[in-house]
């Protein structure tokens, strides 16, 4: 298919147009690329604009379990159209990826309402792969209502997907202790809404966890626009809590909208990901050149001889690539 027939049958919903769009935005063939820049710039001007929630949390803490359950909830009791991006952790040595999301996210898989797909992280900086702003701009052209994008794990990269979504939930377990100083600083601030998972399994380890991590989460600055960040109990299994934590998430997204920190907040969004994206396609031009690549290979002989220290021979290779 040509660029106008991607565009025409995504923004008519149709599902097999965006997965093959998807697929050919993620490529890194020079041909597919310039196919997928062609779609892209055709769905910018026409899509609407969904809900974007980030979704992180430790190990272990259910995420997609979660947002199969909020997935439904939202498709039948919402009526809301659903998109999911996955992002699941690749290995360094081989490059492959579980991909294991779908098994996890049953009742999205098959409904009529919801695409879920899931993507390889790949080698790209925050565990997301570097297409998914992209596949959720995708997304968005196709219709879908709200757009969840699950990251692969807590770290301090993943203010890539802070920078993409309008809010940011963070999920953790009960059986508290400590272990909020378990997580990066970093991103508890980023938090917007904190939600406790598994909660209906030990209900008193629920409420202690409850506790500690509000009183915690008192001795951080208040979050985006004064939102002080509520901390609620859920249960993906038996979803419970899910009416009341998509209550909280759209509140504090009114909370954005009744000033222009909403609007602000995706223009941010937007030249973060412009200087994204100029850096990789700086990269991938460096990366192209046969005599660029020869140039980086002197550089680092001279480095790894110590004859150089990393920065300088860093400074006088981009020098030469400039000249």
């Amino acid at each position: 298919m040509v660029a106008e027939e991607y565009i025409n049958s995504i923004q008519n919903g149709d599902r097999g147009a965006l997965s093959k769009a998807i697929t050919l935005v993620e490529s890194t063939k020079p041909e597919h690329r310039i196919l997928a820049a062609e779609i892209l710039d055709g769905c910018a001007s026409n899509s609407k604009q969904s809900i974007r929630i980030g979704v992180t949390g430790v190990p272990g803490v259910g995420k997609s379990t979660f947002i199969n359950a909020l997935g439904k909830y939202l498709v039948e009791e919402k009526h809301l159209k659903v998109a999911v991006l996955a992002v699941d952790p690749s290995s360094q040595q081989s490059g492959g990826s579980i991909l294991g999301d779908k098994t996890r996210m049953e009742y999205l898989s098959i409904s009529d309402n919801a695409f879920v797909r899931p993507s390889p992280s790949g080698d790209s900086l925050g565990g997301v792969a570097a297409a998914t702003h992209e596949c959720l701009m995708l997304c968005e052209a196709a219709g879908y209502d709200v757009i969840l994008v699950e990251t692969v794990g807590v770290g301090q990269s993943e203010t890539y997907v802070y920078n993409m979504v309008d809010a940011f939930l963070l999920l953790l377990l009960p059986g508290a202790g400590d272990d909020l100083q378990g997580i990066k600083r970093g991103i508890v601030e980023m938090a917007d809404v904190v939600a406790i998972n598994k909660s209906d399994a030990n209900p008193a380890f629920a409420k202690e966890a409850h506790i500690h991590y509000r009183n915690a989460l008192q001795l951080i600055p208040s979050g985006r626009s004064g939102w002080r960040v509520p901390v609620q109990r859920i249960d993906s299994v038996t979803e419970s809590g899910l009416t009341e934590l998509w209550s909280t998430l759209m509140s504090f997204i009114e909370h954005q909208k009744s000033s222009s920190a909403f609007s602000q907040n995706r223009e941010n969004q937007l030249s973060v990901w412009l200087s994204r994206y100029i850096d990789l396609e700086l990269l991938r031009f460096i990366k192209n050149r046969s005599d660029l690549q020869e140039l980086r290979n002197q550089v680092e002989s001279q480095v790894v001889s110590g004859k150089s220290s990393v920065r300088s021979a860093a400074m006088r290779f981009v020098k030469q690539v400039l000249s």
